[in-house]
């Protein structure tokens, strides 16, 4: 909170979502990955970086951090990066992301000096004009079904198609290790949604809610049913289901260069907050 305000700038943590995670890890044994690296000055929490693994084994590690105000410049940050880094490389063959929010002019030049590549930005946005008027017909006769781990190649399936990647080589009877399974990512909290009529899938959403914030992310419809008003119908189930659930807040994530869906989350009345910047690791 120290660094947010004192620089203004977003962080996207992700902690809620690690909290779920460990609690929804306790059955397993063994060593688990190191995610948290914590740098202290006596007790003072002086510099923090974490690492994000979302989607399965092909998907990128997300890596973002902060020093406190008091201690910076003294090669915190640099420290925390390269264990970060480290720790990375030893798990992971695919591609490193670091997160920074577009308006911290230190962060963007540290990565520069990592040699750091830009990739894309993302806009984080919230609710915030209501004004229009649910109509039945905008929902274009969908269902929501919850996935399960049954589900779990069709949701890496469609996560290749709109976000990018590797598919996962299928099996029929066991999933993959590295594939997201629904199952545990509800009992991080994050609920996956299949929209389907007349029992054929027209895409999917995320859903999650934390301490009454309502989150809606990997939102897609599939190619073969786009430019029918099925994006518009999937976010107003998601925003209904939260809003069901007593979601205080709503936010949502998009690519920047995603020009259609930008027009279309503003269209239902939300308006960006912040955009973050991913910087690829080579």
């Amino acid at each position: 909170m120290q660094c947010s305000h004192e620089d203004q700038i977003t962080l996207k943590l992700e902690l809620d979502y690690k909290l779920g995670d460990a609690v929804n890890n306790t059955y397993k044994t063994g060593i688990h990955s190191i995610n948290e690296f914590m740098y202290f000055a006596g007790e003072q929490l002086a510099g923090y970086i974490g690492i994000c693994d979302f989607g399965g084994t092909s998907s990128p590690l997300e890596i973002t951090g902060m020093v406190h105000p008091k201690y910076r410049r003294q090669g915190i940050f640099s420290k925390l990066f390269e264990l970060a880094i480290a720790e990375c490389r030893q798990r992971n063959g695919g591609s490193i992301l670091a997160l920074c929010d577009k308006k911290s002019v230190s962060g963007e030049k540290f990565l520069e000096r990592f040699g750091a590549a830009y990739k894309f930005s993302e806009f984080e946005m919230y609710l915030q004009d209501e004004s229009f008027e649910m109509n039945e017909k905008w929902l274009c006769g969908i269902n929501f079904r919850k996935a399960t781990n049954a589900d779990a190649f069709e949701i890496a399936r469609q996560n290749t198609i709109y976000f990018g990647g590797c598919p996962e080589e299928e099996e029929e009877s066991v999933p993959h290790k590295g594939i997201l399974l629904p199952e545990d990512e509800e009992r991080r909290g994050m609920t996956i949604y299949l929209a389907e009529k007349e029992d054929q899938v027209m895409g999917k959403v995320h859903v999650q809610l934390i301490n009454g914030l309502g989150g809606i992310y990997g939102l897609g419809v599939l190619p073969e049913n786009r430019g029918k008003g099925f994006g518009r119908a999937i976010l107003l189930k998601a925003i209904e289901k939260l809003k069901d659930e007593n979601a205080a807040k709503i936010m949502l994530q998009v690519a920047a260069e995603n020009a259609t869906a930008l027009s279309l989350y503003k269209s239902c009345g939300f308006r960006e907050t912040s955009v973050m910047d991913y910087f690829e690791l080579k």
